[in-house]
């Protein structure tokens, strides 16, 4: 217990301290946020991915912290998403990129002798599904490092209880790299996490459900699975639903998700991680209860009900950018500039 909180300590220091460190050659890299109006460096993915994996690395190798076979390979492998996600930051990749190489790296991670071929093949779909729904909730400052963070803790807890104490201590680390970046993250961001944290984060957070689940009753391991990513599966769900409905392609990005409608309700921006961070607290409180035995795995219908209502409620919502009031007057004079240059010419 006595070396998991200092590596946890150890790894929020050291994330923090990375994600400022690495701010200024990701600007001259020109490793920012393409979807904003002013460059934010993308410098708290490397600094995550940097720190969770250096810290469980070494306490590995000391002793201290074993992870075990299995959970190292998995660290291994989302390392090299990690580096897959850092490529599609410097650069944009075709859609199908990024899961085919996620595809790849779980097809290394899943345990086939616990969960046998088919469900093997499954759980690799699961995990490339949810680590791209993850990716698509850092969209808004705080969101994917609060509800990253939180089901870390949620995971951990249900690999305590198993007990898979190495695979417990990698989500702890997790959790507290996730928590140092956040410093850095919060509203107004001075950081973002990008493709490679959110890709990282992702993969680890779906290997590491199917790892707890493996050799266990399929109705329980699927409301598990679910409970841990509610968030990102309603996000996603969302998102293909409103474009399917607007007649827009899946793969082309606007801002149509989770925080984008809910700042359209009038919520601060503030209060969007916070207000999903609690959902995706509720849902983790579920996994954990079903992985448990306290609840029937019935319980995580819900779960589904109420991401279910949320979406059929935001689906509607416009999804036009929100503008402070100094950016719309920036924006209408732009807009009238650009229409007189136009009658000039």
């Amino acid at each position: 217990m006595l070396y998991g909180i200092a590596a946890a300590a150890a790894t929020l220091l050291l994330s923090a301290l990375l994600t400022g460190v690495l701010r200024v050659p990701a600007l001259r890299l020109g490793i920012t946020d393409r979807r904003r109006r002013r460059p934010l460096p993308l410098s708290g993915g490397t600094a995550v991915a940097l720190a969770t994996v250096l810290v469980a690395a070494g306490a590995d190798a000391a002793g201290l912290l074993p992870l075990g076979a299995g959970v190292g390979r998995m660290v291994v492998a989302a390392g090299c998403v990690a580096l897959l996600g850092l490529a599609a930051d410097l650069r944009r990749l075709r859609w199908w990129v990024t899961p085919a190489g996620t595809a790849v790296a779980a097809a290394f991670v899943v345990p086939y002798g616990e969960t046998g071929v088919a469900a093997g093949v499954a759980a690799v779909g699961w995990i490339v599904v949810a680590t791209a729904a993850f990716r698509a909730l850092d969209h808004a400052d705080g969101l994917a490092g609060t509800v990253g963070a939180v089901g870390a803790f949620g995971a951990a807890a249900c690999a305590t209880a198993e007990p898979m104490d190495g695979l417990a201590a990698l989500l702890g680390v997790l959790a507290a790299a996730l928590a140092g970046f956040l410093l850095h993250n919060w509203f107004p961001a001075r950081a973002g996490l990008g493709a490679a944290g959110a890709l990282f984060t992702g993969f680890v957070l779906a290997s590491s459900a199917v790892f707890v689940r493996a050799a266990q009753g399929i109705g329980a391991g699927v409301a598990v699975l679910y409970a841990l990513a509610a968030i990102g599966c309603a996000d996603a769900a969302l998102v293909v639903l409103g474009r399917r409905l607007d007649r827009r392609a899946v793969t082309r990005g606007r801002p149509d998700h989770l925080g984008h409608r809910l700042r359209r309700l009038g919520l601060a921006p503030r209060a969007v991680p916070v207000l999903l961070g609690a959902g995706s607290a509720g849902g983790a409180l579920v996994a954990v209860c079903v992985h448990t035995g306290r609840l029937s795995p019935a319980a995580a219908w819900w779960v589904a009900a109420v991401a279910a209502v949320l979406v059929l409620v935001l689906v509607r919502r416009p999804v036009t950018p929100v503008f402070r009031p100094r950016q719309r007057v920036a924006s209408a004079s732009s807009q009238v500039s650009e229409r007189l240059r136009v009658r000039s010419g």
